[in-house]
């Protein structure tokens, strides 16, 4: 049986493989902490999932799978062969495509997600937001903020649960590490992850899940883009 791969404040994960795969570094990790079987294949090797793409290293396993979730999330038919926005990939993961990516397997099945923007939210809408990300989130389920300067998104990172009142944590793909995500720098757009600090967008669970069978688990390999 495989070891759950889990992650908090002070741990160290996996590092996104290229300039543009911040998007898609936190939807292979999200995917690596609800799917044992899939973490054990990128760290060690073993097993081999049907489709997983080919890598001698777990470097190179982690960057194989980062391209695949990037066709997924940026191409015409995104996870579940669903119609997508199709999105530039030298612009990184676009939060549609990201939200579909989840929905497919890198959450647990049936769980169902939405875009929150909060760029434009006053301090009570980001508090309002946050406190939405901390009642969602503690049930395990990740999410993904987007985070930038005050003109752009430039940057995304993996929420996770926290201590379950005022924290949350945070998984940062451009140095690995997981650090505490607290209210007040989201508040006060000061959040100071790989030198961004505005929250723009969260790609969050609404809190309800679907009842879906799923007869085999869902392939690795890409979608067409």
């Amino acid at each position: 049986m495989a070891t759950p791969f889990r992650l908090r404040a002070g741990d160290t994960g996996p590092v996104q493989q290229s300039p543009v795969t911040c998007g898609s570094a936190c939807l292979t990790v999200a995917r690596m902490l609800v799917d044992p079987v899939f973490a054990s294949w990128v760290r060690t090797g073993e097993p081999h999932p049907p489709g997983a793409p080919e890598g001698a290293t777990e470097g190179e396993r982690f960057a194989a799978y980062e391209r695949v979730v990037m066709r997924r999330t940026n191409g015409l038919l995104a996870g579940g062969r669903r119609p997508n926005l199709p999105w530039p990939r030298a612009l990184g993961t676009p939060p549609w495509g990201a939200m579909r990516e989840l929905e497919l397997g890198a959450s647990r099945l049936g769980t169902q997600y939405t875009l929150d923007v909060l760029r434009f939210a006053d301090e009570a809408g980001l508090l309002a937001r946050f406190d939405t990300l901390l009642e969602v989130v503690a049930d395990g389920e990740p999410a993904l903020l987007y985070i930038g300067s005050a003109r752009l998104p430039r940057h995304v990172v993996l929420v996770l649960p926290g201590d379950g009142d005022r924290m949350l944590d945070v998984y940062d793909p451009a140095t690995g590490r997981v650090d505490h995500l607290r209210r007040d720098t989201v508040v006060q757009r000061r959040v100071g992850l790989s030198g961004w600090d505005v929250p723009w967008v969260a790609v969050r669970p609404t809190g309800l899940r679907r009842v879906e069978a799923r007869q085999t688990a869902p392939s690795l390999g890409a979608a067409p883009a």
